[in-house]
């Protein structure tokens, strides 16, 4: 079965302007590291973790996307999801549940896209074992000090589901002011309220940071309000050539499940539900201690981590009544050791993970385990103006899965291994222009959920993997960047949930490995300083995701739109005004399970409209912001034909007030 808080679940519940775009990024030159703005002051300051090290910018992850504390500041984001989307240009799915955890895809995974790239946060998976996203809502905005998005096969690094990519969330260390902190209130439609609270205090060389949050609306839909708790604390000792650490994060997140509507109801009404009585929670506690140690030419590294979740449903339909609660717990240590000597970066780690998981329902009592040890080797050599990075590894799973339950379909013992490899370089030909190129394998494991619904009973699905290859290039300099990227992955066994073939029940639908894919396409990156005041960035993506072989060979894989485009301009005037205007452009996407592309409809494209103005008077910070400013009525998750619909949110306003000391 489906964990609750996968779309899937609801759905098998009720189921048993592309040319100016390219004129606009051909007419200024640009890069994949966008952020440039950052004042000098800063600029020492900020690092990279691409080789799971901290790193100067100047050897940031080749080909990677960096998102400063300054471009969230800049663009007036409020949330790490929307960061990833507006700033990153990172497609992203309306939450079914009303929260601000959007489905993210990188490189065109449809309804499995989170399955298919990793999340992190300091170096502590946020990811999940099973069919949920990762919550980004828990992680504080003003916490935030960067975010990398390294697109393509990374499993290498950072293992398991790592095939789209990995977006890497860093958290900021206390500066040198004794006492710091930021209070954040906002009030927008949909009885939307929201209330955040930083603060950082230093006392020589040990530091302490909390940050508390809360938030509160009806939202869009029916049945569809949130309430959402966040305490996050943190507590560093710095000292010569080291440091210790710990922290806490404490979700709490309630919200009503609107369900999927009908082609048909959506157009009479987008806002309705039908479902009024369903709803669920989730509550979070991560506890993460960390270490890192200089010798010389060698430095030490880990964190231990341990996360428990309850998760909680309620589900009313013409069948009765039905409750669930899923009970896990994630433990991970992540030990690792660098030398860095003439030119030479050689990274040896192990990551450790066991993760366990109880449901507690009247369809299933699974009491499912996943063990994983893996070993990884990474070297990159610098010489002249090169860059090439060659790395392995090697993970052992080891998945249990045990149910009592009658006619229960998920109790197996399979204990297998997998391998990833790569090979990365980069050349810089001139000052102002880099090639680089990157080729290597990533693979990822079918999770709980998927395993406890497929066509064979008490039969895991095979794991999946991709041969991924990619070339591009940046060209241009601080003020105006641009990448572009050409890259191509090759599937085997895809992951995938399939509505037409038969479960182990005798019913149709059922998670299975599909005939081979593939995604192919390519990426355009630009940001420009247009003039003192203003600064302008776009992405542009188009892709192509389809069958290979079998029955469906070039068909085109569902939910995944072929053209892409994002364009942020921000005014910074330096007189404490701001201003932010963001244009989302979304091409028509297959419906979900249109495997054999017999759908008389496509979802429709869609353009949306962001903006917001702001004025500062000394510390504090009024603006207004407002999202979807064209009201457009539309959908980006859709399960069916015609059916299965999660409609996006119309048009909301917000006022806030921000006060920094």
């Amino acid at each position: 079965m489906n964990s609750f808080f996968s779309p899937r679940a609801h759905v098998r519940a009720r189921f048993t302007p592309l040319t100016l775009s390219v004129a606009i990024l051909a007419a200024f030159p640009s890069s994949q590291v966008f952020s440039q703005g950052i004042q000098a002051a800063d600029s020492a300051q900020v690092f990279v973790v691409g080789s799971r090290f901290s790193e100067s910018r100047d050897i940031a992850p080749i080909g990677a996307t960096v998102i400063t504390a300054k471009d969230i500041r800049d663009a007036g984001v409020d949330n790490v999801n929307q960061a990833i989307r507006k700033i990153g240009g990172v497609f992203g799915r309306q939450s079914a549940y009303g929260t601000q955890d959007f489905d993210l895809d990188l490189r065109g995974f449809g309804t499995n896209s989170s399955q298919n790239m990793v999340i992190l946060v300091d170096g502590i998976r946020l990811s999940e074992n099973e069919l949920s996203v990762a919550l980004l809502s828990s992680i504080p905005i003003d916490s935030v000090a960067r975010i990398e998005i390294m697109r393509g096969g990374s499993s290498v690094l950072y293992g398991d589901g790592a095939t789209a990519g990995v977006i890497q969330i860093i958290t900021k260390q206390a500066g040198n002011k004794t006492l710091s902190g930021v209070v954040t209130a906002e009030l927008g439609q949909f009885k939307h309220k929201e209330l955040r609270a930083s603060l950082a205090q230093v006392w020589g060389n040990l530091s302490a940071n909390l940050n508390l949050s809360e938030q509160k609306a009806d939202n869009y839909r029916d049945n569809n309000a949130v309430d959402q708790k966040n305490i996050n604390a943190g507590l560093v000792w710095a000292y010569a050539n080291g440091r210790l650490g710990a922290r806490i994060d404490s979700a709490r997140q309630e919200s009503g499940f609107a369900g999927a509507l009908s082609l048909a109801q959506f157009e009479q009404n987008p806002r309705q539900t039908l479902s009024p009585k369903n709803f669920g929670s989730i509550d979070t506690d991560r506890f993460t201690a960390f270490a890192d140690q200089q010798f010389g030419a060698w430095e030490m590294a880990a964190e231990l981590s341990r996360r428990n979740k309850t998760s909680k449903s309620f589900y009313s339909s013409s069948y009765g009544d039905s409750a669930a609660t899923y009970t896990s717990h994630q433990t991970q240590f992540s030990p690792r050791i660098r030398n860095v000597n003439a030119g030479n970066e050689l990274t040896v780690g192990v990551d450790l993970i066991r993760w366990d998981r109880l449901v507690d329902s009247s369809y299933s009592q699974a009491d499912a385990s996943q063990k994983s040890k893996a070993i990884y080797l990474r070297d990159e050599i610098r010489f002249n103006q090169a860059r090439v990075a060659v790395g392995a590894r090697r993970e052992i799973f080891d998945k249990v899965s045990i149910n009592p339950a009658a006619y229960s379909i998920d109790s197996y013992a399979k204990t297998f291994g997998l391998n990833a490899w790569e090979l990365q370089g980069s050349y810089a030909v001139t000052p102002t222009l880099n090639l680089f190129a990157k080729t290597g394998q990533s693979y990822r494991v079918a999770n709980v959920d998927e395993n406890g619904f497929t066509p064979i009973a008490n039969t895991p699905l095979q794991p999946q993997t991709s041969h991924d290859i990619e070339i591009g290039a940046t060209f241009g300099d601080a003020k105006n960047l641009f990448t572009t990227r050409v890259f191509r992955s090759n599937l085997k066994n895809e992951i995938f949930y399939d509505p037409t073939a038969t479960n182990a029940f005798f019913g149709k639908g059922a998670n299975v490995n599909l005939d081979p894919t593939k995604r192919q396409g390519i990426e355009l990156e630009l940001a420009t300083q247009i003039s003192a005041d203003f600064a302008f960035n776009s992405k542009l993506q188009h892709l192509a995701a389809s069958f290979t072989e079998g029955v469906n060979a070039g068909k085109g894989m569902v939910m995944v739109p072929k053209n892409l485009i994002s364009m942020n301009i921000n005014w910074l005037p330096k007189n404490g005004q701001s201003a932010n205007v963001g244009l989302q452009w979304v091409d028509e996407q297959r419906y979900g399970g249109d495997f054999s592309n017999t759908c008389t409809a496509k979802m429709p494209g869609y353009t949306t409209l962001d903006a917001r103005y702001a004025k500062s008077f000394g510390a504090l910070e009024l603006a207004l912001s407002g999202t979807n400013l064209g009201d457009k009525q539309y959908f980006s998750n859709a399960y069916g034909c015609k059916s299965g619909i999660y409609p996006n949110s119309g048009r909301q306003l917000k006022i806030s007030a921000r006060y920094e000391f």
